[in-house]
């Protein structure tokens, strides 16, 4: 009598499914476990620091944004830095993890093993997506830092030219530049979303991490041609470039408000997707 109750109290326990934050430390652990991931980490501090000091060398490019100022003003390098990094190295770096989060699984077989832990597809699903979305912050936080301190330690802080011709003192230049990089972050959490989906649905890690970058460069392409300004508003690029309002004489705002909400309907309706596709597709059955 004594071990049937012992069995019958240990029963609940036994069938206990973890919540979501336990497959969400697995994920982490998981990621932190891959030494592409710590090397991502790495490359986002070490990488803008020889950026930095390559540019400080050479003859500043004046046919890019803030490219004449680079050696004139510390605060210019991370916004000429920044007006590079949007056309492909951030959609790169998005899609990296994101890409191959999911797709992964079904590369080494390990839906199965997943599933017999007594964890549901919902949970795996925001488990992996909270892992993707929270490292690529983690990655554009480093990567922003070292510039912004790269650039102030090589270069200096002399006053900056704002876009309007205007000289912004050294003390509102700061947060003004800190803000710009983090205009990024809203497009940068969309093609995160996009990677997913393609990971998800897909299933292939190359397509996943490559595709999201092309289509970046596709919609680039798109949102330079003349007479499409109503279709430049809602693709996913276009909400990297809407720092530039931060820098003139008047600034306005309206930009970055729009690039947010087309930012997160991207997010919505890919992660929304990607969420009803694993909910139905077939994993068990191989």
């Amino acid at each position: 009598m004594t071990t049937t109750n012992a069995v019958l109290a240990g029963t609940p326990t036994a069938c206990r499914r973890p919540g979501t934050a336990a497959v969400l430390r697995w994920e982490v652990a998981k990621l932190a476990a891959q030494a592409r991931s710590r090397a991502l980490l790495i490359g986002a501090v070490i990488v803008p620091i020889a950026i930095v000091l390559i540019f400080n060398t050479q003859l500043p490019p004046k046919d890019t944004i803030y490219g004449r100022n680079i050696h004139t003003s510390g605060y210019a390098v991370p916004l000429f830095v920044l007006a590079f990094a949007h056309q492909w190295v951030l959609p790169l770096l998005a899609a990296l993890v994101a890409g191959d989060i999911f797709a992964n699984e079904d590369q080494h077989g390990t839906w199965k093993t997943i599933l017999t832990r007594s964890v549901s597809r919902t949970q795996v699903f925001w488990a992996k997506t909270l892992t993707a979305a929270g490292f690529n912050l983690l990655v554009l936080a480093l990567l922003a830092a070292s510039t912004i301190t790269t650039s102030l330690l090589v270069v200096g802080t002399q006053r900056l030219p704002g876009l309007s011709g205007q000289l912004i003192p050294a003390g509102h230049a700061l947060p003004l530049v800190i803000a710009s990089w983090a205009t990024a972050v809203a497009p940068v959490l969309g093609f995160t979303a996009l990677a997913i989906l393609l990971s998800v649905t897909t299933r292939n890690p190359t397509i996943g991490v490559a595709a999201p970058v092309v289509l970046g460069m596709i919609m680039q392409i798109v949102g330079s041609l003349g007479g499409l300004n109503k279709a430049r508003r809602v693709l996913l690029t276009t909400p990297f470039e809407t720092w530039h309002g931060l820098l003139t004489a008047h600034p306005f705002h309206a930009p970055i408000i729009t690039g947010v909400i087309v930012s997160a309907a991207w997010l919505v309706v890919c992660l929304t997707l990607a969420y009803l596709y694993l909910r139905r597709r077939d994993i068990t059955g191989g």
